[in-house]
């Protein structure tokens, strides 16, 4: 295992090591997970790139209004789907 070294405000440190604390976990440990979960989303960016190249050919049958696109949007947050 690689160690690193970062800089960080002495208080904000204090409060990530009681935080830690309280899950149980070193602050070492909380940061590998947050490390495997950050380096996890460029993956995740990646997949989406590739899926947006494979269907840029698709295209929809006609144009939505600004009010059509927004009411599907907010039936999204409110669990419509």
């Amino acid at each position: 295992m690689k160690k690193v070294t970062l800089s960080a405000d002495a208080s904000l440190i204090k409060l990530a090591r009681a935080v830690a604390r309280s899950q149980h976990k070193t602050l070492s440990g909380a940061f590998r997970e947050w490390l495997q979960q950050y380096a996890g989303q460029s993956g995740s960016e990646q997949e989406v790139g590739s899926l947006m190249k494979r269907l840029r050919h698709v295209r929809a049958a006609r144009h939505f209004t600004r009010a059509e696109m927004n009411e599907r949007r907010s039936d999204d947050h409110r669990g419509g789907r």
